[in-house]
């Protein structure tokens, strides 16, 4: 090799040698520059959480309802935990007010648990272990739910638990097409719902369904028939009254809501397959018939959407809507009873009020709902995220400002009344037990 050849040679290399170390500059300038847009990006995407950073590495957990509601909150939660790095350990459970029972039992609670009793709430604040809210929970409770809301999730005055999910009780579920078939519209009063149900059964079909069964905890669907008739004849205050036992369960009111129910659910001429067979009927089945037509209408809450087969459309212009339970003068405006859950902390670990704080907001809510099979009476959801015609109007109902709400009765009463004697009650009742007899038992357990 001569010597010009040689550097040649060592020119190229030098050549080579130094392009490469520009196209690594290059590159490490590039990966450098993605990396910051990533940075900034999720910077961005993780402002709104600010407020709840400080606590990284802990671990919340939240006891639920186990199966698709828990999986769902889960994901709603997902963005938050990734900004926040607090990890939300979302535990599962068939029946959640027996294992915070047992949990709390054991001094072993949940840091959150969602539960579906007020008057469970009241029983652990005052039994010590449910944590009065933190004044951030509060806050934001305050900027996104009525004050009516947060009551029910009060104890004295004080804020404890806050709404997770709600739902409206008070409908009737109807099939349209059968309905403008028979000539009939959608009643907009008691009494009209009574006159069509009278023709109905005139031409010798039964124009209701009802189902009791529900296990355990049989008799909870009549329950609702007494707390719509005592909202509807007597208004918001004398249901106050009798919820808190200001007037006892056997007081002539309460035994004229029952008689005007009575008309229905105790009407041989009225109740598809007899009224004694309805107290064993599940009640996820009752309604079904709606579909083949042999019966009309079923009373039952918006959550029993879920509850017909895969593929019914559920619309004003489908297989089967529902409609809200008629007032009994339609001037005197909407009526409805209300169901939720609500979200209680058993912990006052800053970084429990953080997750707590967040569930209060209207990004969690707007996300669950945008998840699908969720309500929520948070004002700040954008009705467009609901995916249903009856999600939207039982979000429109619980929202709406004229409409008169109360929280299901037996759920805000003693647990020896609500979940205990009033069940058994109305299923004595359904069975031919005499009205004045079972409202008499009723008061005699209250505690």
């Amino acid at each position: 090799m001569n010597k010009q050849s040689h550097r040649g040679r060592k020119a190229a290399a030098g050549a080579v040698a130094a392009l490469s170390s520009l196209l690594l500059a290059a590159c490490g300038t590039a990966d450098a520059a993605g990396t910051a847009k990533e940075a900034a990006a999720r910077e961005a995407a993780c402002a709104p959480y600010a407020a709840y950073r400080g606590h990284e590495g802990t671990t919340v957990t939240l006891l639920m309802n186990d199966g698709f509601e828990s999986v769902k909150a889960t994901q709603a939660l997902r963005r938050f935990s990734d900004c926040t790095s607090i990890r939300v350990d979302v535990e599962g459970a068939a029946g959640v007010e027996d294992e915070v029972k047992k949990r709390v039992g054991a001094g072993d609670p949940p840091d959150l648990a969602i539960v579906a009793q007020p008057g469970l709430i009241a029983t652990l604040a005052g039994s010590g272990n449910l944590k009065p809210a933190a004044g951030s929970v509060a806050k934001a409770a305050g900027e996104n739910w009525s004050a009516d809301w947060l009551t029910y999730g009060s104890v004295d005055g004080e804020l404890y638990a806050i709404p997770f999910d709600s739902n409206v009780s008070s409908y009737v579920w109807y099939s349209p097409a059968a309905l403008k078939k028979e000539g009939y519209e959608v009643p907009r009063s008691w009494d009209e719902l009574m006159a069509v149900s009278a023709k109905i059964a005139d031409t010798g079909r039964t124009p209701w369904c009802l189902g009791l069964g529900s296990g355990a905890a049989t008799g909870w669907p009549a329950t609702n028939w007494i707390e719509d008739a005592m909202l509807a004849m007597y208004g918001p205050d004398v249901y106050d009254q009798w919820v808190t036992h200001a007037i006892p369960f056997d007081d002539p009111k309460v035994l004229r809501a029952a008689e005007r129910a009575e008309r229905v659910v105790k009407n041989e001429k009225y109740v598809r397959g007899g009224v004694r067979n309805a107290a064993t009927t599940y009640f996820e089945d009752a309604g079904l018939p709606i579909l083949r037509g042999e019966c009309s209408f079923y009373r039952l809450g918006s959550f029993y959407a879920g509850s017909f087969p895969r593929g019914t459309k559920v619309a004003a212009d489908g297989d089967v809507f529902a409609f809200p339970v008629p007032p009994a003068d339609p001037s005197e405006g909407r009526l409805a009873i209300v169901g939720s859950t609500f979200t209680g902390a058993f912990s006052d670990r800053p970084e429990v009020a953080a997750v707590h704080t967040y569930l209060a907001t209207g990004d969690f809510a707007s996300r669950r709902v945008s998840l699908g099979g969720w309500m929520s009476a948070n004002n700040k959801v954008d009705m467009s995220l609901y995916k249903s015609d009856l999600d939207k109007l039982s979000a429109e109902i619980m929202r709406d400002p004229d409409t008169t709400v109360r929280f299901d009765g037996s759920d805000m009463m003693p647990a020896a009344v609500g979940t205990g004697s009033f069940w058994t009650g109305m299923t004595d009742w359904i069975k031919g037990e005499d009205t004045e007899t079972v409202l008499a038992e009723i008061e005699k357990s209250w505690p």
